[in-house]
């Protein structure tokens, strides 16, 4: 698969020397602001030993020290400090410095790209600003993150998410917030949009109409997009039966007071949702894994996001293993 992921919002580094913790393809990342003002990203990884360069997931620094042996970096990732070790015979700073990676920017959020082909981010994730609009992702501020350990394989939930067949089954108090009847999906080359018209006044989510976007972009990252708003939602594998998946709350305007309580019925409205879907994908788990399951049939009409995933997902392991078995 490609090593392109997501990895947060500009706002988590603003200013110079600030930084936050990520997770690529299960590589530890660090993305920091230097001091020229530019975003850098790096492995988490000191050239030393492997220690890691940042433990607190956000935080301010000067320099990036490894917490295991003390070497020192600039921010630049260069090496400036190495203990007990100036004086090694054949030992060059510069070529130690940390492995960065190629940093890219869409609507305010931050990806990165390692040393392997990726698409463009203008490729993937095209009209998707100009689809939602007046809505506007570039005006949002993090609010909260919210993390969901879930006991099913990642693909479980990343198929759950990527239908609406199941919500009048296992939303019942949700599909009162949504027009069911204008739900629909629509499938692009790297994403597929679930679209849907918010009921005139509806007690769940607060809106007084407007629209509902849910983007889901190959292979792991979710955009939940409704008025004023979007939540964020990685999803990283943790074994062949676990996964663990973060949410991000994003707001305009998160400090005004009309805004408050919005955010805390979205909070609690979001964790509702998430309970009964970390329960369904818990319980698809164990039925995919009891021997008696196969093969099913898919919804031409509802579930087309599904079968579009897993054909992406199978072209993904055939280029693995061409270059591979050619390596």
């Amino acid at each position: 698969m490609s090593t392109r992921g997501f990895i947060g919002h500009e706002s988590m580094v603003e200013a110079p020397g600030q930084y936050f913790l990520a997770t690529v393809a299960d590589d530890p990342v660090i993305l920091v602001r230097d001091r020229e003002g530019i975003l850098r990203a790096f492995y988490n990884v000191c050239r030393h030993r492997g220690g890691p360069l940042a433990i607190e997931p956000f935080g301010s620094v000067k320099a990036l020290t490894c917490k295991y042996h003390g070497w020192t970096y600039l921010l630049d990732g260069s090496l400036r400090g190495v203990p007990q070790l100036d004086r090694t015979e054949l030992f060059d700073k510069r070529d130690f410095g940390l492995v960065p990676l190629t940093v890219g920017g869409w609507e305010g959020f931050v990806f990165v790209i390692g040393t392997h082909p990726a698409a463009a981010l203008s490729t993937v994730l095209g009209g998707i600003a100009e689809r939602i609009r007046p809505n506007c992702l570039t005006t949002k501020r993090l609010v909260r993150r919210v993390d969901y350990e879930v006991g099913a394989n990642w693909k479980v939930y990343v198929d759950n998410y990527l239908e609406g067949y199941h919500i009048p089954h296992v939303h019942p108090e949700p599909n009162r917030a949504v027009d069911y009847a204008t739900y629909r999906t629509e499938v692009g080359l790297w994403y597929a949009l679930q679209a849907s018209s918010l009921r005139a006044e509806n007690v769940y989510t607060g809106d007084r109409g407007g629209d509902a976007f849910y983007y889901w972009v190959y292979p792991n990252l979710m955009l939940n997009i409704l008025p004023h708003r979007v939540q964020v939602n990685l999803v990283l594998s943790d074994g062949p039966a676990r996964c663990k998946v973060i949410f991000w709350y994003y707001y305009d305007d998160p400090q005004s007071p009309s805004r408050a309580r919005q955010i805390e019925e979205d909070l609690a409205y979001s964790d509702m949702v998430q309970r009964e879907d970390r329960d369904i994908c818990e319980r698809v788990q164990r039925g995919l894994g009891s021997g008696v399951y196969d093969r099913g049939r898919f919804s031409v009409e509802m579930e087309s996001g599904v079968y579009h995933f897993q054909s992406l997902l199978k072209q993904s392991y055939r280029r693995w293993r061409d270059a591979n078995v050619n390596a």
